[in-house]
């Protein structure tokens, strides 16, 4: 299993979907990607993606405001 931290402190929607959906592409199925985030928009919208694509989501809030969506590919 592989582990990959999408740092996207900083960045607002819809940058960090874009990148997390390029990223889990490059992973294989079990490998974890960690999407970290700062920004509203993107906590709603990144695990809501994930949810709907048939990944695992979990949500972690790392700090005030800052929060790791880690997403585990499920297909």
């Amino acid at each position: 299993m592989k582990e990959v931290i999408l740092d996207c402190f900083g960045e607002a929607c819809p940058i960090p979907l874009v990148k997390a959906q390029n990223a889990i592409e490059e992973l294989e199925i079990g490998d974890v990607l960690i999407v970290q985030i700062d920004h509203s928009c993107a906590m709603k919208n990144v695990p809501e993606w994930a949810t709907k694509a048939g990944h695992n989501v979990e949500i972690e809030e790392v700090d005030d405001s800052e929060w790791e969506v880690i997403i585990e590919k499920a297909k």
